[in-house]
């Protein structure tokens, strides 16, 4: 498939500005979907969209399918009459500059709660009804555990009382009695949510804008998922994962990273025709147009590591389905070709690339490895295959201006010579936003037929900027964009380059 030469921006909605401690579906995101249709940008890309796990992460979720309460709007709330001017109480405690989890969550729940009272007083919608019998392969089950969870005090669902744990008898149906006010909130958080991204994709959609969504291959431990399904996981008899997921030793770490996520029983899957996997899309193509598949190789084969080991050093390679996989997606889609963008950083064969190439999906290239990870030739703009999605950073990596400055601290003058030979720049006459704004020029004029540009190299913003910090656990995920920031003269300048490189 001939694609259109494109750009876009990458910002997850809890960035998104609002006056409630977090990004969220009101006029924010409306407004910045304005900004990228008068700046010429045809995609935003967003991170998963599901419920936060561990660290406030989106890709440690309790679910692979629900979405985030999190960026439910007080405001949209209030337009559909389930809570009043009066009912939204001081919000001044909150930064505008950085998502307060801690406050955030509590006082967000104390909104949903009054919201979902003065739901319970109106007449059940059709359209409510619909959401859960449409949904009920995964509403049922996450709703459940989640009132589940609250009634354990959140421990691990291996470690409740095992008829529960193992789903064993009739006393799933006892607890579904007990905790049936729990669900129903649980389900009605989940319509809120559906409804108010439907609506914002919708205009998005109308305003020539595509949605980029990420799927993060593997799904948390503690989660509905593996709670309901245990025969699609390694899982012993116990509940806990026999392998867990990981990449081995590299340039980057002596001893590999260690994710501890469960790894898929790929057998079971294939006997299933990969049902799971194709509701998980379906669903996840309801929200966005195109999606990030992350960890791609993964799908080709994936680091197997013993669970009991406290490193990735010990893990095996182990052959993955991928390509049945995908032909199965692909024909329940009735697609020709694959809303995919394959996420292929990391350690690439040829396998992996076969893989890529057999349902022609683009692949990822990053402009800061060209210069700090020796693939100069892999990453460097003169390089990029057509079929490519080039980024000037991902939201793992720290932003242009932030790499710089470690860059010139740190007095690595081999990456100094290649950047300021490549870019025509003078140690002594370096400026911040010029460095910014070469990159996203070099973005634009790339062979790739997409470029997206996380909104903080726009801004030309420095580290406290990041949106994560890979191996770290706090501080990340906490960004905000301040509505002031979306000018008419950055609408301008981004317009220009996207006239100027055929965007």
């Amino acid at each position: 498939m001939k694609h259109t030469r494109q750009c876009g921006i990458l910002l997850h909605p809890t960035s998104l500005p609002s006056k409630y401690g977090i990004g969220d579906l009101g006029p924010g995101a409306y407004k910045f979907i304005d900004f990228l249709q008068s700046s010429g940008q045809k995609l935003w890309q967003i991170l998963p969209l599901n419920p936060v796990g561990y660290g406030y992460s989106p890709y440690s979720s309790p679910s692979a399918f629900a979405g985030t309460p999190l960026i439910i709007s007080n405001d949209v709330l209030i337009r559909d009459g389930l809570l009043t001017e009066n009912d939204i109480e001081e919000v001044s405690q909150f930064d505008d500059k950085k998502a307060s989890y801690d406050k955030v969550i509590p006082y967000k729940n104390q909104m949903f709660k009054k919201a979902y009272l003065n739901f319970k007083k109106m007449k059940i919608s059709q359209s409510y009804l619909q959401f859960i019998e449409e949904n009920a392969y995964w509403l049922e089950d996450y709703a459940l555990f989640t009132a589940l969870k609250y009634h354990y005090n959140d421990a691990p669902w291996n470690s409740w009382d095992e008829n529960i744990a193992f789903r064993v008898g009739d006393n799933l149906k006892t607890y579904k009695k007990e905790l049936q006010e729990e669900i129903e909130y649980q389900y009605f958080l989940q319509y809120q949510f559906f409804s108010q991204w439907q609506a914002v994709k919708e205009y998005a959609n109308q305003k020539g804008i595509k949605i980029i969504g990420d799927l993060p291959i593997y799904v948390s431990h503690d989660s509905s998922d593996t709670w309901s399904h245990p025969e699609l996981f390694e899982l012993d008899n116990s509940g806990n994962p026999r392998v867990v997921a990981g990449v081995p030793p590299d340039y980057f770490s002596s001893t590999g990273q260690l994710w501890g996520n469960p790894i898929y029983n790929w057998h079971i899957m294939i006997k299933q025709d990969f049902i799971w996997w194709k509701k998980r899309i379906k669903n996840l193509l309801r929200l966005v147009d195109i999606i990030r598949v992350d960890h791609f190789r993964g799908f080709e084969a994936y680091w197997e590591i013993p669970a009991d080991e406290e490193t990735a050093v010990n893990g095996r390679w182990v052959k993955a389905p991928g390509s049945e996989l995908f032909a199965s997606i692909e024909k329940e889609l009735n697609m020709m070709e694959l809303p995919i963008i394959a996420e292929d950083l990391g350690i690439i064969t040829p396998e992996v690339e076969e893989l890529k190439d057999e349902f022609d999906l683009p692949g990822m290239k990053v402009l800061q490895f060209a210069f700090e990870s020796g693939d100069y030739q892999e990453f460097a703009p003169e390089y990029h295959g057509y079929n490519s999605v080039v980024y000037t950073g991902t939201h793992d990596n720290n932003t242009i201006k932030g790499w710089y400055e470690n860059i010139m601290l740190e007095g690595d003058l081999d990456i100094i010579k290649v950047i300021n030979k490549y870019f025509h720049l003078q140690k002594e006459n370096f400026v911040d936003e010029n460095i910014c704004w070469q990159f996203i020029e070099t973005a634009y004029k790339s062979n790739a037929h997409t470029a997206i540009i996380p909104m903080q190299d726009i801004l030309c913003l420095g580290s406290d900027a990041r949106m994560n910090t890979p191996g770290t656990t706090e501080g990340n995920w906490q960004w905000r964009l301040t509505e002031d920031k979306l000018t008419s003269e950055l609408e301008m300048k981004l317009r220009n380059l996207v006239k100027i490189y055929n965007r």
